[in-house]
Formats: C-alpha cells, sequence, structure tokens
C-alpha cells in the first residue's frame, strides 16, 4: 500500500492537546484553567524505524501514546498512523497496531495466559493458521511454554511483561508502541526482551515507538531518540547527539583492593570517594573499555559496574544550557 511507504508512516503535524482543569478555590466557587499537555508537536517516523520517545514524567510522553492509538482525540494539528486517522477510525486502527504498557496488562488476571492468546483469537480475528504459527514462534522467542497454564495473577512482573508483548504481536501489528516494556525486569530477561525486539523489527519490519526510563533500552534498540518536555519537543536525532547537547556523563563505580588517594586516568574525574569505592565521571558519549582497561593496569581492582546517566538529568542541563544561551 502507497500510503505505508516513505518517511510518513506516523506524522503528526502540530498535533496539540488541552485539558480543562478545574480548581476548588473557596465556597461554591470553581476556578477553571487550561493544562497543555502536548504543545505543537511535529515529528515523522518511517515504517520500519525504532524511535525511543523519552522525557520526564508528566512530559506528555502517555498523551502522545493516547492520541496516537486513538483514545485520545488532538485539540489541535493532525496525525495519521499508517495513513488512518486515529481518532476518527480506532476500529480499523487497532488492527494495525500493538501496544505495551508496561506497568498495566492487557491479559486477562484470573485468566490462564494461554486463555488471553484465544480471545485474542478472536477479537483481531487472526486466520488460525497464522494464530497458530504466530503463537508457537511468539512462546518459543519469549520462553513462554511453561507459562501458558498459569493464571495471569500469578506470573512474575517479568514473565507478565514477556506474556502482554506476545499478546501485542499476536496479529502482526505495523505498529509497536511500548510504554516501559522492560521497568522491574531483572538483567537477564531485560536482556531477552531486548534482543526479541530487534529480531520482531529486523524481520518484520515492524516500526516501534518506545518510551522508557532506561537509556539502556534506547542505546540497544533505537537509532533516534525524541525528547518532549512540558509537552513540547525538544530534541530529535541520535542518542550521541543527546549526550552531547545536555552534555551528560556515565559514572564508573570502582571497588578497590584498599583505600588509596583518588584515581588519575586521563578523560575521567572523580566526584566521590568512600574507603576503596570510588566514582568516576567520564563522558556519555565515550567507552568505557579504555578507561576499564588502564585502571585495571594501574591499580589493585576489585571490581566496578557503569552507571548510565539519568535521562531526567540530561534534560535539565538542556534547559538550563538553553536559558543562559
Amino acid at each position: 500500500m502507497a500510503e505505508d511507504m516513505g518517511e510518513g508512516f506516523i506524522e503528526l503535524d502540530r498535533v496539540e492537546k488541552v485539558f480543562e482543569v478545574r480548581k476548588k478555590t473557596g465556597f461554591m466557587k470553581r476556578e477553571r484553567r487550561e493544562v497543555r499537555a502536548v504543545d505543537s508537536i511535529s515529528f515523522r517516523v518511517a515504517r520500519g524505524e525504532m524511535v525511543g520517545y523519552i522525557g520526564p514524567n508528566g512530559a506528555g510522553k502517555s498523551t502522545t501514546i493516547k492520541m496516537l492509538t486513538g483514545i485520545l482525540a488532538p485539540s489541535g494539528g493532525s496525525l495519521r498512523v499508517a495513513g488512518i486517522d486515529p481518532s476518527r477510525e480506532r476500529q480499523r486502527l487497532a488492527h494495525r497496531i500493538g501496544v505495551v504498557f508496561g506497568q498495566r496488562t492487557t491479559l486477562w488476571w484470573d485468566l490462564p495466559l494461554i486463555d488471553s492468546y484465544k480471545l485474542m483469537h478472536r477479537m483481531y480475528r487472526i486466520p488460525d493458521a497464522r494464530y497458530r504459527e504466530n503463537l508457537d514462534r511468539l512462546v518459543e522467542l519469549l520462553d513462554l511454554a511453561d507459562l501458558l497454564d498459569v493464571p495471569v495473577r500469578q506470573l512474575s512482573l517479568g514473565q507478565r511483561m514477556r506474556g502482554d508483548i506476545a499478546a501485542a504481536l499476536l496479529h502482526d501489528p505495523d505498529v509497536l508502541y511500548l510504554d516501559e516494556p522492560t521497568i522491574g525486569l531483572d538483567v537477564i530477561s531485560k536482556a531477552r526482551v531486548r534482543e526479541f525486539l530487534r529480531e520482531v523489527n529486523a524481520e518484520r519490519g515492524t516500526t516501534v515507538l518506545l518510551t522508557t526510563h532506561d537509556l539502556q533500552d534506547i542505546e540497544q534498540l533505537c537509532s533516534r531518540v525524541m525528547v518532549i518536555d512540558h509537552g513540547r519537543l525538544m530534541y530529535d536525532g541520535p542518542l550521541a547527539g543527546l549526550h552531547e547537547a545536555g552534555d551528560s556523563e556515565r559514572t564508573l563505580v570502582v571497588d578497590l583492593e584498599r583505600e588509596l588517594p583518588p584515581i588519575e586516568v586521563p578523560q575521567a574525574r572523580v566526584v566521590k570517594v568512600e574507603g576503596p569505592r570510588q566514582w568516576l565521571a567520564f563522558p556519555a558519549g565515550a567507552s568505557a573499555a579504555p578507561l576499564v582497561a588502564r585502571i585495571a593496569a594501574e591499580y589493585p581492582l576489585v571490581d566496578l559496574s557503569v552507571r548510565e546517566p539519568d535521562i531526567e538529568a540530561v534534560i535539565a542541563k538542556m534547559y538550563a544550557e538553553k536559558a543562559t544561551a
């Protein structure tokens, strides 16, 4: 279909969402004011792209996703997904999209996992052969075989998340919206989910819009990141450019055999020392490997870990720099 190709698979043009809030100011008195959750946002996502859509809590991310799925209608501007106006053709769009909310589930709470999938088979009218093929593949890749007969309420967060991702992909959606898909997962589960999403994108060309507070999700999955704050699009480009714009830093936490003076290595600075443990800050865009190799060669190293910069801190720095520019 021609509408699916090119630069405008997902298109937003000066989209706004304004909510009217009523606040009690006195006896029998209420004050009305407008809250602009999304403020004239425009962007395009090409078919097959994996894009990170990030920002602090209350920035407007969820409101944008709700408009893209047709749950909310925009107050102004226009948007289309796969050539469809979400708010006017929500039912038609539902067959083209999949949605995963990290802190909510689309599965039936008291039913075994497989029963939720059977219900979705009927709801989306998935052809029987395609349903069986998709289910078998998703169960294998997401390691769900032992969970199919378990009620959803008995699943751990990581198990339920994998179950939700499978549910969102059973009907072969063109677009997958992911809202904090790795929240609360352990390291192994996160790695499994990320690898699966890479495979789905590569094999099926599924377009993915990902909202997350975990920068490693973005780094490992997305070539492009958009930052929204106070309803406005502040940045749209590669992750490396975001780090440069926000002048962000990663932190290397080093545990030594004994207490020593602050570590001295190029392109890093010690920001904190507590006994044999030292914290070193270094540019977020730089590789940690040369830094680790240098420290291991010159100091009695016991253990170390790398901490990623906090997204909200990066955005705060971007604001501060713009304010002083």
